[in-house]
């Protein structure tokens, strides 16, 4: 990002966003339209005249998209005042917004490739409320942005934190605590394994269809299509088929590496944490960079994170769990793809402790482990009778189907062995660790004093059996204790209590 001007503009007056924003506007409306031109031309390919009338109706739109953008932009102003921020916009019906500094949880700097062309940034506002961002400005000078989010910091903080800065120096005084070069990112993306553009490509065929030859999930027209060229595939034997199953299985494992590997490509690309004086800052994106700041006060909680596969070669991912939760980033990969010795930095520098198995770890109860496995077991042997009774009076298939259910009842009661093996929790005097999952485990480290609440809820069968559910108020996550017996749950939420209720919580910002 660029660097503050030296100079900073009169707060109070009204002003605009960039009028070369404008361009920007209208390409994202006509991104929009473009398909739906190409579906035309393809639909009146043979209808001569109709076809040319495309072209102009394609101008017509561009002309009445910029009319549009112009209005719009010319109609919004914002201003910088002493306790808010607000934006006025609408063209037929006005509408204004003002927030608070003190509501504001963040200020995050968005650039997608061709605002980054044009050196202009999207600045978003987040706040603790509405699912959404409750203001967004786009889009404004590099300059702008970095002034916008400084002004908003500095008058939120000046009178509850002692590490104010000078306007522009949290970007000059940043200390590096993570980052990942090229051969790093490309690493992680080999992880990331995802069949996205499977499921693009699937919903694109479904939704555009008309413009198919024939129906692709028509498989009786797929057997005929391939019946000539594939005939001679059948002479091979069995052991050519089997060759060819493991290609196919093999060309579709390549296909899901190779789209996470994109993707992390293009979302992780340069990325950098520093600590500043202001608190964590992130930057990271190809074609769209992100760069967010974030108060090191707001940390709620950690989020340590792994996979079934990747914790065999010692990688693993850091998040924190923050305030802004309205805009879908309560959790901030601040170390997506790291060794455990580079996150202990980062956590003591958010002033948390790491979990370790010297503390006094307990598992939930035995008996609700048990009663899971058994409920499990319950509705494989419902779901297996109800399928077993259904294909005998149909005789549409053996009635060896029926085992599936019970296969898959008793893998669900396994899974709960399995989980009462690994998910655990621990206390002491600062701090709550809790450990979930087995496939991808995940370790919770909450600070005692900034949990808000603590309820034990129990149901009909927990009652009977003597266990219980911890359920822990937590801001912008959650974070509940599952299944523990009923006398822990008890001392637990004491404990936590007696810590929650001798802190001021005015003073934790």
């Amino acid at each position: 990002m660029a660097e503050l001007a030296d100079s900073e503009p009169d707060d109070g007056r009204e002003q605009r966003t960039e009028p070369v924003g404008l361009a920007l506007h209208a390409a994202t409306g006509m991104r929009q339209t473009v398909p739906a031109l190409i579906a035309a031309a393809f639909v009146l390919r043979d209808q001569g005249a109709w076809l040319l009338a495309i072209v102009p109706l394609a101008f017509l739109i561009l002309g009445a998209t910029l009319a549009v953008v112009w209005l719009q932009w010319r109609r919004l102003t914002y201003r910088i005042g002493e306790q808010d921020i607000r934006v006025e916009s609408g063209v037929l019906s006005r509408a204004a917004r003002s927030v608070p500094y003190e509501r504001i949880q963040d200020v995050s700097l968005e650039q997608g490739l061709l605002a980054r062309m044009f050196g202009l940034v999207e600045v978003r506002f987040e706040t603790g409320a509405g699912g959404k961002d409750e203001l967004k400005l786009s889009f404004v000078r590099e300059v702008e942005g970095e002034r916008l989010r400084e002004v908003v910091r500095s008058r939120k903080e000046s009178e509850s934190t002692p590490d104010e800065v000078p306007q522009g120096e949290a970007a000059t005084d940043a200390r590096p605590l993570f980052a990942m070069g090229p051969r790093r990112i490309f690493t992680f993306g080999v992880f990331e394994f995802s069949l996205a553009v499977v499921a693009i490509v699937a919903g694109a065929a479904q939704q555009l269809d008309f413009l198919l030859p024939f129906d692709i999930w028509d498989f009786d027209r797929w057997e005929e299509r391939l019946a000539g060229p594939g005939s001679w595939l059948s002479g091979l034997g069995s052991t050519a088929k089997i060759v060819g199953g493991a290609l196919a299985v093999a060309s579709f494992i390549a296909l899901g590496v190779t789209t996470g590997l994109i993707r992390t490509v293009l979302r992780e690309w340069g990325f950098v944490l520093d600590r500043t004086d202001k608190g964590f800052r992130r930057r990271r994106g190809l074609l769209t960079r992100t760069d967010v700041v974030m108060p090191a006060h707001r940390v709620q909680a950690l989020q340590f994170r792994t996979g079934l596969i990747r914790r065999r070669f010692g990688w693993h991912g850091l998040k924190f769990v923050s305030l802004a939760q309205d805009a879908g980033a309560a959790s901030h990969d601040v170390a997506p793809f790291a060794r455990w010795n580079e996150l202990a930095p980062i956590a003591q520098a958010a002033g948390f402790a790491m979990p370790t198995e010297g503390l006094d770890w307990h598992r939930a109860s035995g008996r609700y482990r048990f009663d899971s496995a058994l409920l499990a077991a319950a509705i494989g042997v419902i779901v297996a009778f109800a399928v077993f009774a259904s294909l005998t009076v149909t005789e549409a298939a053996s009635p060896l189907f029926a085992l599936a259910p019970l296969v898959l009842g008793g893998v669900l009661s396994l899974w709960q062995w399995r989980l009462w093996r690994f998910e655990r929790h621990a206390i002491d005097g600062t701090w709550l660790y809790a450990r979930r999952g087995w496939l991808a485990p995940r370790t919770d480290v909450a600070s005692r004093v900034k949990l808000h609440s603590a309820e034990i809820a129990q149901g009909p069968i927990a009652r009977r059996r003597g266990y219980a559910t911890l359920h822990l108020g937590l801001a912008g996550g959650t974070l509940e204790l599952a299944g523990i017996p009923l006398a822990r749950a008890q001392t637990l939420r004491d404990e936590i209590l007696d810590s929650t209720c001798t802190q001021d919580f005015s003073q934790l910002g």
